[in-house]
């Protein structure tokens, strides 16, 4: 499975973007999809994870109540919604897909598809 983000830009304050992570080459039935991000000069941190099947979410605190996170079957895609944006959120946003337990779902190290990071921007 091969994964591809995109969706990223410059968005004002309190603006809103939809950033997609496109899988190819395979099923995404026995993974869950997540994003995480990496400002500059600061680690790479989880965002928002999807189970592809069941649906299972969860999303870090710094985001939670702005951000949503779907998939569509059809289109083997995982969407993260965000709204309300801040200056800092502004990171390159990657996504990832993982096997692990939800126990560490949020540890990037359990993570062994990435795809490429696309870059979110804040400001005015």
């Amino acid at each position: 499975v091969q994964l591809q983000a995109s969706g990223g830009g410059l968005v004002q304050p309190g603006g809103s973007l939809r950033l997609s992570c496109a899988a190819s080459g395979g099923t995404l039935n026995s993974y869950k999809v997540g994003w995480f991000r990496q400002a500059p000069g600061k680690e790479r941190e989880f965002v928002s994870v999807i189970q592809w099947s069941g649906g299972g979410i969860r999303y870090a605190d710094s985001v939670k109540g702005r951000v949503t996170i779907s998939r569509d079957f059809a289109k083997n895609t995982v969407f993260l919604q965000m709204s309300s944006l801040k200056p800092e959120d502004t990171a390159v946003y990657y996504c990832a897909a993982t096997r692990v337990v939800w126990g560490s779902i949020e540890n990037q190290e359990y993570y062994g598809i990435w795809g490429q990071g696309t870059q979110v921007t804040v400001s005015s």
